[in-house]
């Protein structure tokens, strides 16, 4: 079964059994998923699909931030309920650790040795995360490896960091 099939009998479930919320939100997922379709005159492959899935979660995380600045816990609820809903239709995520070893990785694979590497060391991240993490928790681990490595080698040369 697709995931857009998955999609499908999950709003069908939802409208049977009452569950509002849940079956406004797939709704809304399959809108987001049709509407980028007929942008694009095609059908969009299962990971195309999830990717736009991802779009959406990420879109509910950031609201979720602007609702807790607004103290607007009802809001809040509401969308964290959203991205519970949505997340259950993307892959597994990348534990902490899976991520910073893969952060590791990819630094030895591309030789990065400063920040000026962020886009290379990115780059070779991105397909091999795509959908299991969060790209702005990825680019934060990635800034602070790459600082350490900027820092361990300017200590090394003898310059740079000060001892405090």
């Amino acid at each position: 079964m697709t995931l857009r099939e998955r999609l499908r009998v999950e709003v069908t479930a939802a409208m049977r059994s009452g569950d509002a919320l849940r079956r406004d939100t797939l709704r809304m997922a399959e809108n987001a998923i049709y509407n980028a379709e007929k942008r694009d005159r095609r059908t969009y492959a299962d990971d195309e699909v999830a990717a736009i899935l991802a779009k959406e979660v990420k879109t509910r995380r950031e609201s979720v931030e602007a609702f807790e600045k607004g103290n607007r816990p009802d809001l809040v609820a509401k969308e964290t309920a959203e991205i519970e809903i949505l997340s259950a239709f993307l892959p597994e995520q990348l534990s902490a650790a899976d991520l910073e070893a893969l952060v590791a990785e990819a630094v030895r694979e591309t030789g990065a040795t400063s920040p000026r590497d962020m886009g290379r060391v990115m780059g070779w991240l991105s397909p091999r995360t795509k959908g299991r993490a969060d790209g702005r928790v990825l680019s934060g681990l990635v800034a602070a490896a790459l600082a350490r490595l900027n820092l361990a080698g300017h200590d090394a040369a003898g310059g740079g960091a000060a001892k405090s």
